[in-house]
């Protein structure tokens, strides 16, 4: 097994019009084992942006406590919220330090900018940016994710129709997925307002 599947994690991002969604799993085990169905993948950089870490539970906990001490620290010094896009660099130059014993985690990143265009990104373990208009996916079921975005997204989905479109992307990729599962957590990210949603899935 390989260690990125050790804990086992999925996450997903999605643009919709003037918005995006980010959503992931809530289960937290051991291989098969399940201990936790309340773990936390996804963390709130600033009122806009949105970070998911997909992959090994110590480093998803040690990359959301860095980023957050960095982001808060860059508002400090720049005296503004950090944008979306400048955060994703930030990300991918704090992994890339890492590159000869990089963390096991796989950011990624959901935000609406300051004129309200919508950002999403994916990256590997040593930062390697992946831009996206459409969804970007990360974790134990990434496969069955992709599958089902590429059925289910279209252009310039309204906030509800999205999240409706990511819920159930995600919830039937968990049931492909012994790894990752037990419930589900979705952001809907607008200009205005951010809407929070937890999802029932199945437990076994």
């Amino acid at each position: 097994m390989s260690i990125m599947e050790y804990n086992g994690a999925s996450v997903l991002a999605m643009v919709g019009k003037n918005c995006v969604a980010i959503a992931a799993d809530r289960r937290f085990g051991v291989q098969a084992l399940t201990l936790g169905m309340d773990f936390q993948k996804i963390f709130p950089m600033t009122d806009k942006t949105y970070l998911g870490l997909a992959g090994l539970a110590t480093d998803v906990v040690t990359l959301s406590e860095r980023f957050r001490f960095k982001v808060n620290m860059y508002h400090l010094s720049e005296e503004r919220e950090i944008s979306p896009k400048t955060f994703a660099h930030m990300v991918s130059s704090t992994l890339y330090e890492k590159r000869f014993g990089s963390y096991f985690a796989e950011p990624v990143i959901a935000g609406v900018d300051k004129l309200g265009e919508p950002f999403i990104c994916s990256m590997d373990t040593i930062g390697c940016i992946n831009f996206a208009k459409d969804f970007v996916v990360a974790g134990t079921a990434s496969k069955q994710m992709y599958g089902m975005c590429e059925s289910l997204w279209e252009p310039d989905l309204e906030p509800e129709d999205l999240f409706e479109t990511i819920s159930q992307a995600l919830l039937n990729s968990l049931d492909r997925d012994a790894l990752s599962g037990w419930g589900g957590i979705v952001h809907v990210i607008t200009p205005t307002e951010v809407i929070t949603r937890t999802l029932k899935g199945r437990m076994d």
